[in-house]
């Protein structure tokens, strides 16, 4: 695939990215306290949908691991929502299945193979190992809010959410750099934006 297509799919991502977060803010800004629309995980599942593909055609394992990961946490927030069986049942059983039908379609048909998972020319060892630990932050932020959420019964974004989503896009940030990646620096760039905006936002609303 031409280079300008993949970069364009990864930025679509980032797009839906963005525009969730933007959406978040604004009916927080309103409201004077987190708000967690519905739309936020729609747009949160389409999006992780097109990064975990960028991920698989720029051949970066990072990108991969950490869309696996949060796509399902997305997935059990539409759940806990009750939206998730207003799609078709075949919809849903692909949205389920599909990070699987990807990778074992990239293994049968050689374009992918465990080492080169590990061993990109393109990224060094250590790049990699950073990477990785970007995406962990990042995705742990989405297991705490799921625990979070499955305690209180309810789809909520909490505080320690909004602090590892700073830390893990520093390091996200500090790594696109180094990689030259301009879908995942343009991305957490203006999402750094946003997680301090709420921090501020929530500060204030357990003051009041």
């Amino acid at each position: 695939m031409d280079n300008w297509l993949v970069y364009a799919l990864g930025f679509a991502a980032q797009f839906l990215f963005s525009g969730r977060m933007i959406l978040q803010w604004i009916l927080s800004e309103k409201s004077k306290k987190i708000i967690t629309p519905i739309l936020f995980w729609h747009l949160s599942l389409l999006a992780s949908f097109l990064l975990f593909v960028y991920g698989y055609l720029r051949d970066d394992f990072a990108i991969m691991m950490g869309q696996t990961l949060t796509y399902f946490i997305y997935i059990r927030n539409l759940q806990l929502q009750g939206e998730w069986y207003r799609f078709p049942r075949f919809f849903r059983i692909f949205l389920w299945i599909f990070p699987l039908l990807i990778v074992i379609y990239g293994f049968n048909n050689d374009q992918y193979d465990a080492a080169k998972l590990f061993r990109n020319d393109a990224i060094p060892f250590w790049l990699l190992l950073l990477g990785s630990l970007g995406q962990v932050i990042f995705v742990l932020r989405f297991i705490y809010q799921w625990i979070y959420s499955e305690r209180k019964k309810i789809s909520s974004l909490p505080m320690g959410f909004w602090l590892l989503s700073l830390l893990g896009s520093g390091i996200i940030i500090v790594y696109a750099v180094i990689r030259k990646d301009p879908v995942l620096l343009a991305g957490h760039g203006f999402g750094l934006i946003m997680y301090i905006r709420n921090i501020y936002i929530q500060k204030n609303e357990v003051k009041v």
